[in-house]
């Protein structure tokens, strides 16, 4: 009878011990949201891929993936690269109101969706951004959410706006405040300039940025200018990937591209996963939208807003990102 109590008790503190490593783990793991504008250009394809390649190396759990665009092929692009990584069944929303609406100039985006499976016909069909945003932020742990927008930031104005709901009781302002942990926006120009992402949806942009409850880390413009990635994809033996596709089909159309494409989106998923620390220094400060959709910067080191300078050269992390955009599903290695 003791040793059968001895026994119990070892395997109790087995079980305890186990539990506690599954609970660090999952409190370890990156809640992300994704939020792209995927279609004007194609390294959201790349951070899309990057961060799938994260949640299979059990870094990330992805909550959403959500467009700021409302071309009719955003969200079956969307749903084809969730569906290649083997995750069909991610929520995907965008906007239901006013918003940019841009198709991609290289027809990649048609040329996936036509290849590869996919149930969603067009990005009208989804949810609403903001509901999907509410429904998955009421439903996390305070402080454990990480957004990553890589494209304008309609849905986020939005989501700030919103009132309370059948969803929640919270605004939409206090659900960011209780929920989200961090905020990374690839946007700006820094220290001043006019970048893509501010200006097609300046008017969000500005009240996001001033609005914005926590802090928001910035990876500019000139970051992923200097940052090519692509060709070493296309050159891989990698086969029926919508992601090879997308870099195959498009970077032979532009000259600038013939050292890769520039890889700014990759840089905002980078920092979500990573933080900054080794990767990139910091300048603390506030950003100003101006009416035109530039952008200054104030520097204080108080601000809420950061902003990124290139720190590892950036050929050590072009292969690093590269390298991660390349994942193979889990699926297809079994």
């Amino acid at each position: 009878m003791k040793q059968l109590n001895l026994l119990t008790i070892l395997v109790l503190i087995i079980f305890c011990s186990c539990a506690q490593k599954n609970k660090n783990k999952q409190h370890l793991l990156k809640k992300i949201i994704f939020d792209t504008d995927l279609g004007p250009d194609y390294d959201d394809v790349g951070a899309l891929a990057f961060l799938h390649a994260m949640a299979d190396s059990g870094k990330v759990e992805i909550l959403a993936t959500v467009s700021s665009n409302k071309h009719e092929l955003v969200a079956p692009s969307i749903e084809v690269i969730n569906t290649y990584f083997g995750r069909s069944e991610l929520a995907i929303g965008a906007p239901k109101k006013e918003g940019v609406n841009l198709g991609s100039l290289q027809h990649w985006a048609d040329s996936i969706v036509a290849k590869y499976p996919h149930i969603i016909k067009s990005t009208s069909e989804v949810a609403d951004a903001v509901d999907v945003y509410r429904k998955i932020l009421n439903e996390q742990p305070d402080k454990s959410v990480t957004i990553v927008t890589v494209g304008f930031l309609t849905n986020l104005a939005n989501l700030l706006k919103s009132q309370p709901d059948s969803i929640s009781s919270l605004s939409g302002k206090n659900m960011v405040l209780n929920k989200v942990k961090k905020l990374v926006s690839m946007a700006g120009k820094f220290p001043e300039g006019r970048e893509f992402n501010v200006y097609m949806d300046s008017a969000a942009s500005a009240y996001v940025y001033n609005n914005w409850p926590g802090e928001i880390t910035f990876t500019g413009f000139e970051i992923g200018w200097e940052i090519r990635t692509g060709l070493k994809i296309i050159k891989s033996e990698i086969k029926n990937s919508p992601v090879k596709d997308v870099f195959s089909i498009s970077i032979p159309l532009s000259a600038e591209d013939k050292d890769g494409r520039m890889s700014w989106d990759e840089t905002a998923v980078l920092i979500g996963v990573y933080g900054t620390e080794g990767f990139f220094n910091t300048v603390r400060g506030k950003i100003i939208v101006n009416p035109d959709g530039s952008n200054t910067w104030e520097d204080n080191p108080e601000g809420k807003h950061v902003y990124v300078k290139q720190r590892m050269p950036v050929s050590q992390m072009s292969m690093f990102i590269e390298e991660r955009m390349m994942h193979i599903p889990v699926s297809e290695t079994k």
